[in-house]
């Protein structure tokens, strides 16, 4: 079940939000994990990927500005199949996101953060499938329905959409408009997710709705100050950041959900 929080937790909640914003700006994602993941360390992780909901709208909502209004339609037709599948499988995640039991919810999270950030630093490599038959696939329209689907349900209930990015970035776009795609893919789905939250009672109290929304300013306000830093940051500092905040957030969880901490 779905918990309330204090009000003695407002303000650590502001302060992560306001680090995983900053992350988000600087390496143009990983708001949603490093938000929801340190969250779930200190509070219900049910909770916590409710609460991250509209703060997730507000930062994406300043990303996709960064792109022109022809790139915005055209991704918009090209990535459609994408986000319709994404929305449906997001519903689904959610309805089942209140019947899962605390700690195996957190222990699922760390274990995601934690494979994620072995991936992405290939220290488990993964199979290519970004070229022949198998890419060509993944990237015409009954692919994106597929990819669209399954990455939806994970998004729902975890708010963990790293399987998306990964899938976006074997389109080669440059790295402007692959942040700005990344944003308007979440932007629909986070849209649509305030409200069926709001349908399936997940907001446990008007403190923590209240909350989520107020969050929304030191989101943006973090996104602001992580693409100043961008400018000048090497790719190295970047990865370093991101992925040191993602690997102690996971074992955080793992050993708070198995009860070593």
């Amino acid at each position: 079940m779905i918990a309330a929080i204090g009000e003695s937790t407002v303000a650590l909640m502001a302060i992560v939000i306001l680090v995983a914003g900053t992350t988000n700006g600087l390496a143009g994602f990983g708001f949603a994990l490093v938000g929801t993941m340190a969250l779930a360390t200190v509070i219900d992780p049910a909770t916590a990927v409710v609460f991250m909901i509209i703060p997730i709208l507000a930062v994406n909502l300043s990303l996709v500005r960064d792109l022109s209004r022809d790139e915005l339609r055209t991704c918009s037709r090209r990535f459609a199949p994408l986000i319709g599948a994404a929305l449906v499988g997001t519903v689904v995640g959610m309805a089942v996101l209140s019947s899962i039991p605390t700690a195996p919810l957190r222990v699922g999270l760390g274990l995601l953060t934690l494979g994620f950030v072995a991936t992405a630093q290939r220290w488990i490599p993964l199979p290519e499938w970004s070229e022949g038959r198998i890419g060509a696939f993944a990237r015409s329209r009954v692919g994106m329905l597929g990819v669209g689907a399954v990455s939806g349900l994970l998004f729902g209930g975890t708010n963990v959409g790293v399987q998306l990015i990964a899938y976006l970035r074997s389109f080669d776009l440059s790295h402007g408009l692959f942040v700005g795609v990344v944003a308007l893919v979440f932007l629909g789905l986070n849209g649509i997710r305030v409200g069926v939250a709001g349908m399936f009672g997940l907001y446990p109290s008007r403190t923590l709705l209240l909350a989520s929304v107020v969050a929304a300013v030191p989101a943006a306000i973090g996104v602001a100050v992580g693409k100043r830093l961008r400018a000048t940051a090497s790719e190295r500092s970047r990865r370093l950041v991101v992925f040191g905040l993602l690997t102690a957030v996971g074992f955080r969880l793992v050993g708070g959900g198995l009860g070593l901490v």
